[in-house]
């Protein structure tokens, strides 16, 4: 007979923890719910976005395209550090130049390939492998580029090829 007792009094139990577990999903329910009202169209959501006008209409752009040329240089083939590590730097670029000056610019090009072979040598391969350092290169080189060229001739150096073997 105390078993049978026993028996009785576990439904009764289970059923106590039931109501109390099924309280709780339900107001988690209510919760997410009303959470995600308040967020997405409620007091919390952001302001709708103002309807813009669309002009079909060409229209001319605020700043006019300009002209500029690009004069071409070899590819460099540059040995780094010592001989037993054979280790070499292609690079291949082009300079960014006002159409006037483009004939002047790729006659001054074999000293403009003197001044990057000599300053890419002296640049260490760990240097020359690090991603960010590349930026920084390219600005000592354009510096040295204009110097060369002379101010305003050349406006940017565009690296096209810089692979390190």
């Amino acid at each position: 007979m105390a078993d049978d007792s026993a028996v009785q009094d576990a439904p009764k139990r289970k059923k106590g923890l039931l109501i109390p577990l099924l309280m709780g999903l339900v107001l988690a329910i209510a919760g997410g719910a009303g959470g995600f009202w308040a967020v997405t169209s409620g007091p919390l959501a952001p302001d709708p976005p103002s309807e813009i006008a669309v002009d079909t209409a060409p229209t001319e752009s605020p700043m006019p395209p300009v002209a500029v040329s690009f004069v071409p240089l070899e590819t460099l083939v540059i040995s780094l550090g010592p001989e037993e590590t054979s280790r070499h730097l292609l690079f291949t670029a082009e300079l960014e130049v006002d159409p006037a000056h483009a004939a002047e610019v790729a006659h001054l090009s074999p000293r403009v390939l003197d001044v990057l072979n000599s300053y890419l040598r002296v640049i260490s391969v760990a240097e020359l492998s690090d991603p960010a350092s590349l930026a920084r290169l390219r600005a000592q080189m354009l510096r040295r580029i204009q110097i060369v060229t002379g101010t305003g001739r050349v406006h940017d150096l565009l690296v096209t090829q810089f692979v390190v073997n």
